[in-house]
């Protein structure tokens, strides 16, 4: 009596079919190639290669050897994607990052937060900062970790404890959040720049 094939076995191979048929697809199409020009090659009948791209039917390493050798490619390239963990990015587009109200700031000053955290913890904080107000008077901020600053457009000049620091596109600048900082006089406006705090395994609120 034979046993019945596990589940899970046929769901891994279903799986991998799947994936190696669109990648021989995707690499056939990549290459201008039809599939009577890869039959030829290889000597593998064309209702044979259309299964194997649509994962209609198993196929053995020889003869992927032979459609890799057709491809222009190598096995590792055939197998590269395989079982590689799913993504879990977040995409900003521009002009979409959430707008958040820090204390203190008024008209002409924005913060667009351009990434968050899934979950209790708050690893770091990235904002893209906008201003254009050259009358406001900013409040000074204090918080964990540390953060950083890249000027991206305009010129202000930015305290940090007893420290000023002019900053122009292309500078940066990188200090702890727990002493006193922030926007001590705007030079030229508009003024754009990003900070990223970031707080480790030491968790707080921005100030």
């Amino acid at each position: 009596m034979t046993a019945a094939s596990d589940p899970a076995d046929l769901a891994d191979d279903h799986q991998l079919g799947r994936y190696l048929g669109n990648t021989i697809r995707d690499l056939r199409k990549k290459h201008h190639l039809t599939i009577a020009e890869i039959a030829e090659q290889t000597g593998i009948s064309r209702g044979m290669l259309s299964k194997i791209e649509n994962a209609q039917t198993a196929t053995s390493l020889e003869t992927l050897v032979k459609i890799a050798n057709a491809l222009g490619v190598s096995m590792a390239t055939l197998f590269r994607h395989y079982n590689s963990p799913q993504g879990g990015a977040q995409w900003v587009k521009q002009g979409e990052g959430m707008e958040v109200v820090r204390r203190g700031t008024k008209r002409g000053h924005t913060y667009h937060l351009l990434a968050y955290d899934q979950g209790p913890t708050k690893l770091f904080e990235p904002f893209l900062i906008s201003m254009n107000d050259a009358s406001e008077v900013f409040p000074t901020f204090e918080h964990s970790g540390i953060e950083f600053i890249h000027m991206l457009e305009g010129m202000l000049e930015y305290r940090h404890g007893q420290s000023t620091y002019v900053l122009e596109p292309g500078d940066s600048l990188t200090f702890r959040g727990d002493v006193p900082h922030g926007p001590e006089t705007l030079i030229a406006l508009p003024i754009r720049f990003l900070a990223i705090i970031y707080y480790g395994a030491s968790l707080g609120e921005d100030g």
